[in-house]
């Protein structure tokens, strides 16, 4: 469950690191079903984070846009080397077809 404090932040579940052994169906069912993150606390401090397989690759996928993005934006800052508008659309174009006929 997801508690919303002051009606502006969302905190997920936050439960001792106990419960993955003895609660792991309810914990599992909170993870998928209703896709919310579970804080798993040791000694009453947070200690790791319990996610569905599939948001954590969705998680890796984001990370990876982000840095693809900033690897571009330093080397716009870095560098004076621009590409038309017309010519990116054109080399997309002819990559999808390098690939689409890779496919037959």
């Amino acid at each position: 469950m997801i508690v919303f404090l002051e009606g502006l932040i969302a905190v997920p579940g936050i439960r001792p690191v106990s419960d993955l052994r003895n609660h792991f169906a309810e914990i599992s069912r909170t993870v998928h079903e209703a896709r919310e993150p579970v804080i798993l606390t040791k000694n009453g401090y947070g200690d790791m984070v319990v996610i569905s397989y599939e948001d954590y690759q969705n998680i890796q996928y984001d990370m990876m846009l982000m840095r693809e993005l900033r690897a571009a934006e330093v080397e716009s800052e870095t560098t004076g080397e621009r590409a038309a508008h017309e010519d990116v659309i054109s080399d997309i174009r002819n990559r999808i077809r390098m690939v689409n006929s890779a496919d037959v």
